[in-house]
């Protein structure tokens, strides 16, 4: 089954990284968001992904172009050119690096990607969001429901730190908690081909002009995750996922 990451957006609220690179190259504990993703879904067994590429696409083709290279011990002979790799564990990916249109919306990426998914159903997420999502128990409930679309609604984690009361008092203070109420679309999503006949053209908004069309239909499902998952947007939560893969990432799943 093959997984959509959608890479090709300008990430403008992180435009302190983003002037240099797409958002999901920015790195977290010296490896692309990008990266983080695709090992998530890799753990699970799902090791086939389409890129959907923008906004300096050709950032993202040379990492995968170096992949190979940047990730094995090699022997270089300098005087003929000559190279030999040795045994290294490497990531058994095959990934496809599609150019989706510099200003395309979510939606008309996922259609400039039709001839590429029209075949099965497919995945699909954002890359900029991590998880630590049972992505084998998510396709499981989408395939117990029988809908043509499922989205993980997750419950985003508090900008501020939550206080609980006793009179006067602060009786519990939780620094940045889960909200109590609430549910989002967090990505790690499930489609049927069938989607793409929903997406008109490359302004179709996936949210809007696919998701919220679904859901008048009948035709989504909502996985609930209830533990982690956090997105990044802002400098902020550059530093915060940082901090956690410094102190043991929730999402890093995989050994």
């Amino acid at each position: 089954m093959k997984v959509v990451i959608l890479a090709g957006g300008m990430g403008t609220r992180l435009a302190e990284e983003t002037v240099v690179k797409p958002k999901p190259m920015v790195e977290i504990g010296e490896r692309p968001l990008l990266w983080h993703i695709m090992k998530l879904y890799a753990h699970f067994g799902f090791r086939e992904f389409v890129i959907a590429l923008g906004y300096k696409g050709e950032i993202i083709s040379r990492y995968f172009l170096d992949y190979y290279t940047l990730n094995s011990d090699l022997t270089i002979n300098l005087g003929t050119g000559d190279m030999e790799f040795h045994d290294r564990q490497r990531d058994d990916w095959i990934v496809h690096l599609i150019d989706t249109g510099l200003r395309t919306m979510t939606g008309g990426r996922m259609g400039r990607l039709a001839k590429w998914l029209k075949d099965d159903r497919f995945m699909l997420t954002y890359g900029d969001g991590v998880a630590n999502i049972d992505l084998n128990a998510l396709l499981d409930f989408h395939c117990a429901h029988g809908k043509l679309a499922t989205v993980t609604a997750v419950r985003p984690p508090a900008r501020f730190g939550g206080l609980l009361f006793d009179g006067h008092f602060v009786s519990q203070f939780t620094e940045k908690p889960q909200i109590g109420e609430g549910w989002i679309n967090g990505g790690f999503m499930v489609f049927e081909p069938e989607v793409l006949n929903y997406v008109t053209d490359d302004q179709t908004v996936l949210e809007t002009g696919v998701l919220e069309k679904l859901a008048e239909e009948g035709q989504l499902a909502a996985y609930r995750h209830e533990d982690f998952w956090q997105c990044m947007d802002t400098v902020r939560e550059v530093q915060l996922l940082q901090d956690y893969w410094q102190h043991g990432a929730p999402w890093k799943v995989w050994g």
